[in-house]
C-alpha cells in the first residue's frame, strides 16, 4: 500500500468505447494498493461520446477529474494539460485504450518513492509489425542523442514524483513527450529504475501514433528537443552532469572516424589537383 496520494493522468481521444471500462477499473482496484487517488482523464477534443462519459462519471465520483480540449491537440499536450491538474504527491499516467491495467501499479509499487521515476516496459508490446519497428529506430536514436538508456522510451506505464513532474515546463510534447521527460529528469539528476508490464492488443477504436504525418512530426520535434536540451536548466538552476553512455561513445567514435574520412578524401582531392 503506498501511504501516499497518487494522481493517474489518461488522454482520450474518440475513446468512448474504451473510457468507462479504464477508469472504473482504477476506481475498483486502486484502493487496495494507494492511500488517496485521483483520475485525470483529458478528453482531447472527442467527437464521439467521450466527453459526456466522462462528466457523468466525474458527477458520480469526485475521484473521477475530467478536462476537456475543445479540438483534438495530441497526446503530449493532452498528458501535460493532465499533469498541470494534478495534485497528488506521484504521477502516473498510462493510456485510456485498455492496452494496460492499471492493476499492474502493484508491479511498481516497492519501488515508488525510492526512485524519482519508475518506468513501466511492454513485456510482450502487442502493436503492428510497422510499430515495433518504429520503436526500435526510435529507441536507438534516443540512447544517441539524449543518453536516455531504457528499454520501452514510450511506454505509456510511468510514476513520476509528482513535484518533479509539475516543475519540468514540458514545451515540446507531441509524440516526443516522453523523451522530454526522462531527459529533463536525468538533467537533473533523477533517479530511476525500470519494471516489466503486460500490454495487451486493442480491443476498440483506432490507433494514429503510425502514420506518416506522426511520425513525420515527431522526426521534425525530435530535433527540435535535441536542441533545446543543449542549454535547458531545470527551476534548481543544478544541472547534474552525467556520463555518456556506451552508445554515445560508439557513436561518437563512429561519427569522428566518418568525418575523419572525409576529411581525409577532401585532402587527398586537393593534393592532386
Amino acid at each position: 500500500m503506498l501511504d501516499a496520494k497518487l494522481s493517474v493522468v489518461m488522454p482520450a481521444h474518440n475513446e468512448e468505447a474504451n473510457i468507462e471500462v479504464v477508469v472504473r477499473s482504477c476506481l475498483e482496484k486502486l484502493p487496495g494498493m494507494v492511500r488517496d487517488f485521483e483520475v485525470v482523464v483529458v478528453n482531447d477534443g472527442s467527437h464521439d461520446a467521450t466527453g459526456q462519459i466522462l462528466d457523468r462519471l466525474g458527477a458520480e465520483d469526485a475521484r473521477v477529474v475530467p478536462v476537456h480540449h475543445p479540438v483534438n491537440r495530441g497526446y503530449g499536450d493532452a498528458l501535460m494539460t493532465g499533469f498541470s491538474n494534478t495534485k497528488g504527491d506521484f504521477v502516473m499516467f498510462m493510456d485510456s485504450d485498455r492496452q494496460f491495467d492499471i492493476a499492474d501499479l502493484e508491479r511498481l509499487l516497492p519501488y515508488i518513492g525510492q526512485y524519482d521515476v519508475v518506468a513501466g516496459y511492454r513485456i510482450h508490446r502487442q502493436d503492428p509489425p510497422v510499430r515495433l519497428a518504429y520503436a526500435g529506430i526510435f529507441n536507438w536514436a534516443v540512447r544517441l542523442f539524449f543518453g536516455i538508456r531504457v528499454r520501452d522510451v514510450d511506454c505509456a506505464f510511468k510514476v513520476f514524483r509528482g513535484d518533479l513532474l509539475r516543475g519540468m515546463n514540458l514545451e515540446i510534447g507531441g509524440a516526443l513527450i516522453n523523451t522530454e521527460m526522462l531527459a529533463k529528469a536525468r538533467r537533473q539528476g533523477a533517479t530511476l529504475t525500470e519494471v516489466g508490464v503486460n500490454h495487451y492488443p486493442r480491443q476498440e477504436g483506432q490507433q494514429s501514433g503510425g502514420s506518416f504525418k506522426v511520425v513525420f512530426r515527431a522526426m521534425r520535434n525530435f530535433w527540435r528537443l535535441w536542441w533545446r536540451m543543449r542549454t535547458w536548466t531545470p527551476p534548481s538552476g543544478v544541472i547534474v552532469r552525467q556520463p555518456l553512455i556506451p552508445e554515445q561513445i560508439v557513436g561518437l567514435v563512429l561519427g569522428s572516424g566518418v568525418l575523419l574520412g572525409l576529411l581525409a578524401w577532401i585532402l587527398a582531392r586537393l593534393l592532386r589537383h
